[in-house]
């Protein structure tokens, strides 16, 4: 089970490695193509990429913060809260998000499987639309991972690291 739960914790922060890269090619992008049209070499298709880029690196990025505790939270409140007390909030606050992300995912799915059908493209590349959405629900399903794994204890060792 040790070993499950270090190959799942493994893949999220790969993924939010994956989101992060994405963002630098973004950027990377961004800045070829205002140097390419100051020598008249624009990068064609430069929306679609960097959108796909952004979009993409968003979604793979969420499942760490939900891992680690790093988004956007007030503690004020449960700081507060005897130890026993903060702990079962906290559990319900996941169990929460886990039904949230459960929802988003049923529904994304949905949306995802008419882009399939109806075979939407981007309008500058051509980029089939449904690629767009394969990092989102890939990120909205590891966050429900992810959000699992915040409820199963730390080791210490591995404790460290995540901090």
């Amino acid at each position: 089970m040790r070993y499950l739960i270090t190959a799942l914790r493994s893949l999220v922060t790969l993924s939010a490695a994956t989101g992060v890269a994405a963002y630098a090619a973004a950027a990377l992008l961004t800045v070829a193509d205002v140097i390419g049209r100051q020598l008249g070499l624009p990068i064609p298709g430069m929306v679609d990429l960097v959108q796909l880029f952004v979009l993409g690196g968003a979604w793979l990025v969420i499942p760490y913060a939900f891992m680690t505790g790093a988004h956007v939270g007030v503690d004020l409140l449960v700081d507060s809260f005897p130890k026993r007390l903060a702990v079962v909030m906290r559990g319900v606050a996941a169990m929460a998000a886990l039904g949230l992300m459960a929802l988003m995912l049923y529904f994304c799915y949905a949306t995802f499987q008419q882009q399939v059908m109806f075979g939407d493209r981007s309008q500058q590349l051509g980029i089939p639309i449904f690629y767009f959405w394969l990092p989102l629900l890939f990120g909205v399903g590891l966050s429900m991972v992810a959000i699992v794994l915040t409820l199963v204890p730390v080791p210490a060792r591995q404790a460290e690291v995540l901090s």
